[in-house]
């Protein structure tokens, strides 16, 4: 587990008002003798799409729940646009959450699932009409207010959830694995959609979600939490590329761990990903400046269609995963092949020699 002194955490950038939208000051949430979340500081950017990452039980709802105010800290402040919300019920704090069920009624109309809100505020009706047929344009559902729940696919529920959740302007969306419930296909559709839809309005997104892929894809920057603590902090590509821990760079893919000798006089350990290493037939004549070697035989060969995945183990008996793109058949290594596997010393990252869960 990581400490303090190896976690990494990037500050979001200014905004207008100098507060950030949330501001995270020591948070922690205990159930009895188990620690849930444990001591959290994170700042989100107004407008900024921020994720929560991790697996299962590792806090990232908790904490979710705690912003909304749906979960009383044990200790901590939590502020929204620079206001102290810590003791507010959820109604008090200008946050709406969108929830995996999505949680619509169903004997409601999609109009009136999506103004429901509007009318315990008792906007005009015609203003309500006005706003929640903006909503439902934005999100692809236009001429579909009629309908209720049972007449949509689970897309276009998630789409309705979105807009009730919207059509009130909160100063933050929070959402709870909304895509869990989506197939691979259609949630592929709508991580760009969710996208596009949190740049129009400008609302500042803290999402929870286990799905590596699907963070990386959307957010500006993301935490991985691990038993109730961030890991690492920052925007995605630096979080995938130099990960502060090792629990982080496998969280987020695949990481091989290369001989400490291959590592000069670098402290620690050297991690790198599959996709950054090179499979090339041996070549008595390479040099050190065509970058790192080693010597090592193919034990398996996977082929995916556009890339190969393969399992090698070197001279030392490390075994490392190399991804490659088929490019031509006739440079794909077999099963039994001698090969040379190389990587660009900058290609890999120091990693901590030791990470104690719990630490």
């Amino acid at each position: 587990m990581a400490t303090d002194s190896t976690t990494r955490t990037e500050s979001p950038g200014g905004t207008a008002t100098g507060s950030p939208a949330v501001r995270l000051d020591g948070v922690g949430r205990r159930f009895g003798d188990a620690i849930a979340v444990e001591r959290i500081d994170l700042a989100l950017a107004q407008g900024e799409f921020f994720a929560l990452l991790g697996p299962s039980g590792c806090g990232k709802t908790t904490t979710l729940r705690m912003v909304g105010g749906f979960e009383a800290p044990s200790q901590g402040r939590i502020e929204l646009g620079g206001r102290d919300v810590t003791g507010l019920p959820p109604y008090r704090r200008e946050v709406n959450t969108v929830f995996q069920s999505y949680a619509l009624f169903p004997h409601m109309s999609v109009f009136d699932n999506v103004s429901y809100g509007l009318r315990r505020q008792k906007l005009d009706r015609a203003a309500a009409k006005t706003r929640v047929g903006q909503y439902l344009e934005m999100v692809g559902l236009h001429g579909f207010d009629k309908r209720t729940p049972a007449q949509l696919s689970g897309g276009q529920q998630q789409r309705v959830a979105l807009a009730r959740a919207l059509v009130n302007e909160p100063k933050v969306l929070l959402l709870d694995e909304p895509m869990g419930a989506l197939d691979a296909r259609i949630r592929k559709t709508m991580q760009a959609e969710l996208k596009r839809i949190q740049r129009e309005v400008g609302i500042t997104f803290l999402y929870v979600t286990h799905d590596q892929s699907e963070a990386m894809a959307m957010a500006d920057r993301l935490a991985v939490m691990r038993a109730g603590r961030c890991e690492d902090v920052g925007e995605p590509d630096r979080v995938y590329d130099r990960p502060a821990t090792q629990f982080v760079a496998d969280f987020l893919g695949t990481c091989n761990l290369l001989p400490k000798a291959s590592g000069g006089s670098a402290p620690g350990r050297l991690g790198i990903r599959p996709e950054k290493l090179h499979l090339h037939r041996p070549d008595p004549a390479a040099s050190a400046s065509d970058g790192e070697r080693l010597t090592a035989r193919v034990i398996t060969a996977t082929y995916f269609g556009a890339s190969t995945e393969y399992v090698v183990q070197t001279a030392a008996g490390d075994s490392l995963i190399v991804f490659a793109q088929n490019v031509h058949d006739a440079s794909r290594a077999r099963e039994g092949d001698e090969v040379e596997v190389g990587w660009a010393p900058e290609h890999a990252f120091p990693l901590p020699d030791v990470e104690a869960a719990g630490a």
